[in-house]
Formats: structure tokens, sequence, C-alpha cells
């Protein structure tokens, strides 16, 4: 694995293009776009102060005076054909968008006096969707007409809304009349209601749309384990909960990629599986702090770091048999406690399914999940030990055994089932590479190239990107 040099940043705003042939980064008050492969700087843009020519502006006008880092981007983001590039000021209610091939072309949006909270491109590249602060309104702003659509009182900016896999329908969780209710909108008809029926739920923590767009889940805030499954009719097809109650409600929830299973997780160190034929555990994964026989615990090195310099690659410790590790067990009783899936998410063809429990901070368990045509028996197949508490972990977006982990050191950590073992079967291999850098820094967060070919390490105000080495082909 090569790496480049380290390179100021801000906000943890570092972002591959989906064709991974840029990548954009913020600083401060900057856009930054380079090249991946020679890293070079290939366009720069400075949000400052509002000029005279606005391009889209809303109908009321901001009336509130600038600090010291208003200016700063708080979101930055590229459009899905990586023609433009959205930098967003939430202190100073202002989205700029910028057209990469074309460096005088620009547009600006003021939101007003209603504010804003944060703003994301739709999936058609075209629309920009910024949410208004106190649950006002969301605003689809059109780059094509400079007109907007507005849609009143969404419940949750950041986890209540999704997009169908086709960009067809657009839907959102909205609270009117103090009661929940969904709306499904059509992207095609400029996001013209099609459906709107109350949710099941008295106070919604969030929603999940299934891969084949057929069913949404949504589920109850903390005070209660309860999780719907609507069609986009409105009409409920089934509702989970586990006996006994827990008594705390769903941390996460995650769809397997083909829509037939979707994984729940609580406060409980529990994750059922539940089955599209009907909604109810078809099984239920629990932590333990005895590792069976059968499973790998790969154990991160002692001080590897130091004896390296922070430069070399070095393996796992793999140990076999019965292990066993220990878990915080804390009191449910008692507020704000440590416990409880933090993390669920599977691979690209759904054969693995990645947890995190918050009590085992320093642990990544990794799941095995059958195909279709073997019995249904997931079981765990491995447990990644760190010296330090995970901070992110990411499945590889392209290949299907290949994650990536950091722990806020100066270094990355890889497991693959990638690798090709002395008889030529594929066997797990789990790495730990350090970052070389004659300066201090912690990988805090981690992002994936779209090809699957390339990180993106971001410590708090710099990251770096690291790149696989193509073996050189001798004919």
């Amino acid at each position: 694995m090569d790496f480049t040099e380290v390179y100021r940043q801000t906000g943890n705003l570092v972002y591959f293009s989906p064709g991974a042939h840029f990548i954009l980064n913020a600083a401060e008050d900057t856009l930054v776009v380079r090249r991946t492969d020679t890293l070079q700087v290939t366009r720069t843009w400075s949000i400052g102060p509002p000029s005279e020519t606005v391009v889209i502006t809303s109908h009321s006008k901001s009336h509130g005076t600038a600090t010291s880092n208003s200016q700063w981007i708080s979101q930055a983001g590229w459009s899905c054909d990586s023609e433009y590039i959205l930098a967003a000021s939430s202190r100073r209610g202002v989205v700029h968008v910028f057209k990469l091939r074309d460096e005088d072309w620009n547009a600006r949006i003021e939101t007003g006096a209603e504010g804003l909270v944060k703003a994301e491109w739709a999936p058609d590249g075209r629309h920009i969707l910024c949410f208004s602060e106190w649950g006002l309104r969301v605003t689809i702003w059109s780059l094509l007409t400079a007109s907007a659509t507005y849609i009143q009182f969404p419940i949750h900016p950041d986890r209540g809304y999704a997009f169908r896999a086709d960009a067809r329908y657009f839907v959102l969780a909205e609270r009117h009349k103090s009661k929940d209710t969904m709306g499904i909108y059509d992207t095609s008809s400029n996001y013209r209601l099609v459906r709107h029926f109350p949710s099941p739920t008295t106070n919604l923590s969030s929603l999940a749309l299934s891969p084949s767009g057929n069913y949404l889940a949504v589920w109850e805030s903390i005070l209660e384990y309860k999780l719907h499954i609507l069609s986009l009719a409105g009409d409920v097809q089934g509702t989970f909960t586990p006996t006994p109650d827990p008594g705390f409600g769903i941390r996460h929830a995650a769809w397997h990629p083909t829509g037939m299973f979707i994984a729940v997780g609580g406060w409980d160190d529990k994750i059922h599986i539940l089955d599209s034929l009907t909604w109810s555990a078809a099984s239920t994964l629990e932590l333990s702090s005895r590792i069976p026989n059968g499973v790998v615990l790969w154990r991160e090195p002692a001080d590897w770091l130091e004896s390296t310099q922070g430069r070399g690659f070095i393996s796992y410790e793999r140990l076999r048999g019965p292990q066993s590790v220990s878990i915080c067990r804390v009191d449910l009783t008692k507020p704000n406690q440590r416990s409880g899936a933090v993390q669920l998410e599977w691979n690209k063809t759904g054969t693995l399914l990645l947890v995190r429990f918050e009590n085992v901070p320093t642990l990544v368990h990794i799941y095995d999940f059958p195909t279709p045509s073997e019995p249904f028996v997931p079981r765990l197949r491995c447990v990644l030990q760190h010296q330090k508490p995970v901070l992110s972990a990411r499945w590889n977006p392209v290949r299907k055994g290949n994650l990536a982990i950091c722990c806020g050191t100066q270094s990355v950590y890889t497991w693959s089932d990638e690798w090709e073992g002395e008889g030529g079967e594929e066997e797990d291999m789990a790495e730990c590479i350090g970052v070389p850098t004659n300066m201090k820094y912690e990988t805090r967060d981690i992002r994936w190239a779209p090809d699957g070919k390339g990180l993106a390490l971001m410590d708090k105000d710099t990251f770096c990107c690291a790149f696989e080495v193509e073996d050189d082909v001798i004919s």
C-alpha cells in the first residue's frame, strides 16, 4: 500500500469523486480538488462573503451576524456524475455550487431566516436538498430551472428520509399535528406528493428503505423496542418486538443487500435477523465473552508501532481454539450507558455482517451468512481485537471481503478473505499498516474510493490517501 503526503482539511470533508478520478477536500472556507493519480491540485474555490449576483435565492433574507469561522464549509459533496460540487456553510445559511469543468460557472442558494442544518445532493445530481432549522421544511432546489419545491415539517434531517434505489421516489418522515406521518414524493414530477399516510410510530427514531424499494422499516425512539415494516402504500406488513422486551429501543437496523433480511440491534447486545416472510427473528446473534472453537481471534500485536517506527506491515496474532475477551457489563437502569450495537454493516454481497458493540469498543465481530442455497445458520467467523477503541470500520464498496479499520493511531488495519493459501484455497488475512509520516498522525476516520482501490485517512485537521500497489506484469 502506497501513501501520499499529508494535506490539510477541516470537518473531515474529504470525498473521492464517483468515478474515483478526483478527490475533494475542504480547508476552512476553501474547496480543493486534486487528481487521484498525481494528487496535483486541479481546482480551488473560496466561498467568501455574498456577492451582488445571486443565481438562486430564497424569498426570505438572512439576518445573521458573521463570526470568526462562520465562513467555513460545513458540508461538501460531488454530484453523481462528478460535474458539480456543492459547498455549504450552515452558519451563514448559504450553499455554493461549482462546476468542475468550468471554473467561472457558479451558483448560490441563500436559505434565509429559516436557517440551514444540512445540504446534500439528490441522486440525480441536479437537485439539492436543504434542511432548515427547527424541522420547519426541506427545500429541493433545481439547478436546471432555478426553482424550489418545499416540503413542510421533516422530523430528522439526518436519518428521517431515503431515496428508492432507482431514485424514482423520495420517502420523508414528517410530523403533522404532533403525529408521525410518511410522505412519498415522485422525483420525476418535481417531487410531487404521491401518497401521505400515518406512521404506526408514536415517536419515530429513524427509517430504512429496503434495497428493492418494496418495504420501509421504521422504528421507535430509545424508550420502546419496536420496529414496523410498511409497504410504500402505507400498509403495515409486520411488527417486531423481542421477547422479553429489553426495555430500551433500537440503535441500528440494516437491510441485507437482497432485501430478504434486516438486521436489528438495540442496547441489549443482541442482533436479531428478521426474514421477509414472517418479519420475525430467523436468527439471533448475541455478544459473548467466550469465543468458541473454530472462530479465529485476530489480536493486534503489542507495541508493533514502536518496533516498526510506524512504517511497517505486520500481521495480527492469529489465535485459534476457545478464547475469552473481557466485556464491560453495564447497568441499563442508569443513564448514559455504553452498550449495544454501535454499528451494523453488510458487505457488498451480503455474505458477511460487521458488528461493533459499544461495551467492547476494541473489538470488531464478523459474522458469516449462508447463500440462498444453503441452510440459514449464521455463525461468528472471526473477531478482531485492538489495543485502542475502534473509531471507524468500513467495507470495501467493490470487493466482497475487504475491510478497513482505524483506531485513532498512526495506522490503518485491514482484514480480507481473498488471500490465496499454500494449497490455492482462499484464506483470511489481517494486517496492521503504519502510516509513514514524520509528524504526529492519528487516523480517526476512513473513506473508500468508489473503485475500492484507495482510502482517504483522516486525522482531526489533516488527511492522506493510501492506494493499493499493483504488481507489475512481466511479459
